[in-house]
């Protein structure tokens, strides 16, 4: 697109000079540092840092031109919203792109995850596109959009949401042909008020598909599965219910906590050896081979790759072994009461095999007024679930301790500190080889700097990091 194009698409006012001829080729940043020549950089004023004071940088290193919402020195275009005028260059390009296949992934839990694994398995049957990390909001959405070209056969885009409304605005940018629903869960319950809401905006995924689109629903989230009702579209089930028409059986987990299972799709069934630590990431390939067979991938090509995938998105079940026979599994992105479960419930069957186990647990955070419920829930399944040792990091966690000792947890198997490096000096003294510990909590409360420094106090064998 020329500047004069974008000016237009964004509703702005090109400035200083800015020659309207000017063609856009590379892409478009809101870091100065990821600049490229032939991009465009867009100026944020953040709390902590104004993008406007980086407009120089940015267009030395090659942009274009920069999209500001004051004037600034320099080749710019005006507008009165950076991050609307973001989503409005990203909603032309989509327009542009009539042959890629957009697919949008939703959920209170696992749509990283979902995602990651997703472009694995798309990639060897065309150029896919797929957020970097997490980048899922108003900001994240329309970057990812602006990655694809028309080279471009599969867009895979997260779609997140902190109240009703958000899912439609980020479909609205790049309308997906394909919606993935994995979960309603607790999710933002502090923001949303109930499960009710959450699935009411998790919703707004299927109701943006077309007629000629397919909406990929959770058989076994009853929430989930009855958005077959709020489309048009077609509809494809995946899970263990029976009538799923993408179902796992003979689901368990090995030694590491990998997940094994038997993948069947429209009569064709194969054994799934997943490289993902977690019970809860065999929903996640079934809605990743539901989604690669509305794409068209045969059944032999889904398995494949599914076999050889890996983890690609740090601190999700990210586990390290160490020489001395510790294994630390690092799962401090992010915590909500359905994925703090899936994690203990995993490191429950890893202990199975004779293994001390240790859960690391800090804050759930937007909970909301069901905050002290809910932790003092996962306190009362740590106990069932024989967790020989729960270290809780935090005052935020004291519900979680009185669930725990409600729950008749043994004497000297729950511990609280008061920060990391309280947990760190408990643990170092008092892990032994051959302990698992779990580490898990809100993104706020930056547990992973417990798991990083564990993982790092021994040295690791080579190619122990999965």
């Amino acid at each position: 697109m020329t500047l004069a194009e974008v000016a237009g698409v964004v509703s702005g006012r090109l400035t200083d000079a800015a020659d309207p001829g000017a063609r856009v080729d590379g892409p478009v940043v809101f870091d100065s540092r990821e600049v490229r020549p032939g991009g465009m950089f867009v100026a944020f004023d953040g709390a902590n840092v104004d993008g406007h004071d980086y407009v120089t940088e940015a267009l030395a290193a090659g942009a274009v031109a920069a999209i500001v919402t004051r004037p600034v020195a320099g080749a710019c275009i005006v507008v009165d919203d950076a991050a609307v005028a973001l989503g409005a260059l990203a909603r032309a390009v989509a327009a542009r792109l009539p042959d890629t296949i957009v697919i949008g992934i939703t959920g209170s839990s696992g749509k990283t995850s979902t995602k990651d694994l997703l472009a694995q398995v798309l990639r060897p049957a065309g150029q896919t596109v797929a957020p970097p990390g997490s980048f899922n909001n108003e900001l994240g959405h329309p970057y990812t959009v602006l990655l694809a070209d028309t080279s471009t056969r599969f867009l895979i885009l997260e779609t997140s949401a902190r109240g009703v409304g958000h899912i439609r605005y980020l479909t609205s940018i790049a309308p997906p042909r394909i919606g993935v629903v994995l979960n309603v869960g607790s999710a933002h319950l502090g923001e949303f008020g109930s499960r009710a809401a959450i699935a009411a905006a998790k919703s707004e995924l299927v109701e943006a598909l077309p007629d000629s689109g397919v909406a990929v629903l959770n058989a076994d989230d009853p929430a989930v599965r009855a958005m077959a009702a709020r489309t048009s579209a077609a509809v494809v089930l995946f899970g263990e219910a029976e009538d799923a028409h993408v179902r796992a059986s003979d689901v368990r987990l090995d030694r590491a906590g990998r997940a094994v299972f038997v993948l069947h799709l429209i009569g064709q069934s194969a054994e799934i050896e997943l490289q993902f630590v977690g019970r809860h990431q065999v929903s996640n390939a079934l809605a990743v081979t539901a989604a690669a067979w509305q794409c068209g991938l045969p059944f032999e090509e889904i398995t494949a790759a599914l076999r050889a995938a890996r983890p690609a998105s740090r601190w999700r079940m990210e586990t390290r072994e160490r020489r001395d026979g510790v294994t630390v599994i690092n799962d401090a992105y992010n915590a909500n009461p359905e994925s703090v479960r899936a994690a203990l419930a995993t490191l429950q069957a890893i202990g199975d095999s004779g293994r001390r186990t240790w859960a690391v647990l800090g804050p759930m955070a937007e909970l909301g007024d069901a905050a002290a419920t809910e932790h003092a829930a996962i306190g009362r399944f740590v106990v069932e679930h024989a967790i020989d040792r729960v270290v809780a990091v935090g005052a935020q966690t004291q519900p979680l301790l009185d669930g725990a000792t409600g729950a008749g947890a043994r004497p000297g198997s729950i511990s609280a500190v008061e920060n990391t490096d309280a947990a760190l000096s408990l643990l170092r003294s008092e892990l032994r080889p051959g302990d698992v510990v779990l580490v898990k909590a809100s993104r706020a409360a930056s547990l992973e700097r417990i798991a990083i420094a564990l993982g790092d106090d021994v040295e690791v064998d080579e190619g122990g990091t999965r």
